[in-house]
């Protein structure tokens, strides 16, 4: 079993900036890939960034140039830096863990809200 538990978010005005942090405890040698996740009110949980074990990266388009996903891993941890926010980012932000050869994400993060006023 593997806890996920972020940290970082708040209130920020719009073109501020945030570092969101995920520290990963428990079974962590079976993680692969680690990831971002958000979900505003009212909508569906998307996708925002991932990084893989080996360090390569993806993101959605809406946050490319904006946001930087990286990995310590002997912390055991994942970061999100967010500059440049925009009131659209505003959401509950969700750390996430794949288990190796896993094809979903098996473990989440309870969540940390993420408020950009205009």
């Amino acid at each position: 079993q593997v806890k996920l538990v972020e940290s970082g978010g708040g209130l920020v005005q719009a073109g501020g900036s945030l570092r969101l942090s995920c520290a990963a405890s428990g079974s962590i040698f079976s993680i692969n890939a680690m990831g971002w996740y958000r979900q505003a009110p009212g909508k569906q949980r998307e996708l925002v960034a991932t990084i893989t074990s080996g360090g390569s990266t993806n993101y959605a388009d809406s946050v490319k140039g904006r946001f930087t996903i990286s990995r310590d891993n002997a912390k055991n941890t994942v970061y999100l830096q967010m500059n440049s926010l925009k009131p659209e980012d505003t959401a509950v932000y969700y750390c996430a863990a794949a288990k190796s050869g896993s094809k979903k994400y098996d473990y989440w993060g309870q969540g940390t809200q993420v408020t950009v006023s205009s």
